[in-house]
């Protein structure tokens, strides 16, 4: 095993650990988009899969957008001896044709993620396996709070009521960089992301401060992860609470 991964397999293995992600007769789906991250993320799941104490089953789903060649996945899939399925979508035709949105990221985040739920319920499995990593985190805690007026981000774990999938992010641990360093070292086939709105988003705008933030302030990024994973030291105003305070 590349030493790389050996880096991500463990920051993963405590992840799935400290938030219970996996499960005895678990199948699971791993949402394969092409870029790094999901294909970092299924390269770890197999090789945790090889000996963890839990026994589980592992696919791979990808969405078609429309015109994307998917050939690497499928040699990727084939070669860790992951079953893929592809499944076309007319996500990209509504998103941009039809609704034709300003702002299309939400939309077609919303859309892609009811397809991959729905094709998993489909495939039998009761997981989602996403692949958000530590970076990712952090910018939509902070997305949340300058454009929403929220102190939130994603979840390690959530359970969907609509479609009883529990989806999971076992690279929660992981840096951006170290995923950025295994794509190089292990020579991913990046599928190259067709979306007009790539690069050029709120998402993107945030990465970038961060980016200064960092170079300004070196405990940044680990302060704010702190923040995130101890919510019950957050004080927030509550009205009714802060009211009774002799």
């Amino acid at each position: 095993m590349k030493n790389i991964l050996q880096k991500l397999l463990s920051k993963s293995r405590k992840a799935i650990q400290d938030f219970n992600l996996i499960q005895d007769g678990d199948k699971i789906a791993v949402g394969l988009s092409g870029g790094k991250d999901s294909m970092a993320l299924l390269h770890i799941l197999k090789s945790y899969q090889r000996f963890s104490p839990e026994k589980f089953e592992l696919i791979a789903i990808c969405l078609q957008m429309g015109g994307v060649d998917n050939s690497s996945l499928h040699e990727l899939c084939k070669e860790l001896d992951v079953e893929l399925h592809e499944i076309p979508t007319d996500i990209k035709e509504v998103v941009f044709d039809i609704r034709k949105e300003k702002n299309p990221c939400s939309l077609c985040a919303k859309m892609r993620r009811g397809a991959l739920n729905d094709h998993a319920v489909r495939l039998g499995c009761n997981k989602v396996a996403l692949g958000h990593h530590k970076d990712d985190a952090l910018e939509t805690l902070l997305m949340s709070m300058f454009y929403e007026g929220r102190v939130s981000s994603f979840s390690p774990k959530s359970y969907l009521d609509r479609t009883g999938i529990t989806v999971i992010r076992p690279m929660i641990y992981v840096e951006e960089y170290m995923i950025i360093k295994a794509a190089e070292e292990m020579n991913f086939k990046i599928v190259k992301n067709p979306c007009p709105a790539d690069g050029n988003t709120k998402r993107q705008y945030i990465k970038e401060l961060i980016v200064r933030m960092q170079d300004e302030m070196p405990d940044f990024k680990k302060n704010i992860f702190i923040a995130l994973n101890n919510p019950e030291q957050a004080f927030l105003w509550d009205k009714e609470k802060i009211s009774k305070v002799k």
